[in-house]
């Protein structure tokens, strides 16, 4: 089997070859997406279009759990391709469910009413 290494030490793991776009995508768009320093628009679409289309012809599985992981940029970007069919599907349930709570209390605190708890 060909293998792919990522260049970080949270992508450490060893990926088969057809990740390997999805994998230097992923790698290009954590950077632009992290960079103090603004880059041209343009070209920040044209890699999120790219990987998201690379995203789109790789089998879920393992090795993209693993890609998704260390890049999460990218992992929005999986998650937001997926949303009509699973929702939130790499958001933690938990964490999903607070912030519901919070901005549920944070609206009945703006509109001047008590602050309740939904029942779960």
């Amino acid at each position: 089997m060909n293998t792919t290494q990522g260049t970080t030490p949270s992508a450490s793991r060893t990926v088969p070859a057809q990740y390997g776009v999805v994998l230097a995508l992923a790698q290009l768009f954590e950077r632009m997406d992290n960079s103090p320093v603004p880059g041209d628009p343009e070209q920040y679409r044209l890699v999120a279009r790219r990987l998201a289309q690379a995203l789109g012809e790789v089998e879920p599985g393992a090795p993209l759990q693993a890609v998704l992981d260390a890049y999460p940029a990218a992992g929005d970007i999986y998650e937001n391709l997926n949303y009509q069919h699973a929702g939130l599907v790499r958001s933690p349930l938990e964490a999903s469910l607070n912030a519901e709570l919070q901005a549920s209390q944070a609206l009945t605190r703006a509109k001047g009413g008590p602050a309740k708890m939904p029942r779960a």
